[in-house]
């Protein structure tokens, strides 16, 4: 998406845990304990792939995407489908969008990813572009000693 930004990927904590399943360190009680409303959005909000779930092997993993901001007031904390984010993205200023896996075979949930959308990174985005372009001196019209936009000088 356009504006994702400030992106966390958790796998290497995924691994870990699985590592400590796997040793018998961790029972399978612990990491299989997604809640009743967790795996309804999964069946209801969720967006399966071809991942396979690490614990029972039975099911695809399905995957959860929460949004939380400000902006949202009561919706803050609803599972949305991946088709509505760019959608919010372009008209919401910044929101936050975390990622979990979920198998609703076995119950096994894990935190994939956090990130942030929104407006506010296409703001970004132009100023990172448009400092690029003056420093490697490309485009737009150049002006010497006019001090009538804003009280800038362009060279």
């Amino acid at each position: 998406m356009r504006t994702q930004r400030q992106v966390v990927d958790y796998s290497l904590q995924k691994r870990a845990v699985l590592r400590d399943v796997r040793s018998g360190r961790i029972g399978t009680l612990e990491v299989c304990d997604a809640s009743p409303y967790l795996r309804n959005a999964a069946t209801y909000h969720g967006e399966p792939i071809d991942e396979r779930c690490p614990i029972c092997r039975r099911e695809n993993l399905t995957l959860v995407h929460y949004v939380y901001g400000d902006e949202l007031k009561q919706s803050a904390g609803q599972a949305r489908k991946l088709a509505e984010l760019p959608v919010m993205a372009m008209t919401l200023r910044e929101f936050q969008v975390f990622v979990v896996e979920v198998c609703r075979a076995c119950a096994w949930n894990h935190l994939v990813e956090r990130f942030v959308l929104g407006r506010d990174g296409l703001a970004a985005e132009e100023t990172l572009h448009s400092g690029a372009m003056v420093s490697s001196g490309g485009g737009g019209s150049h002006r010497t000693g006019d001090s009538s936009h804003n009280g800038e000088v362009r060279r």
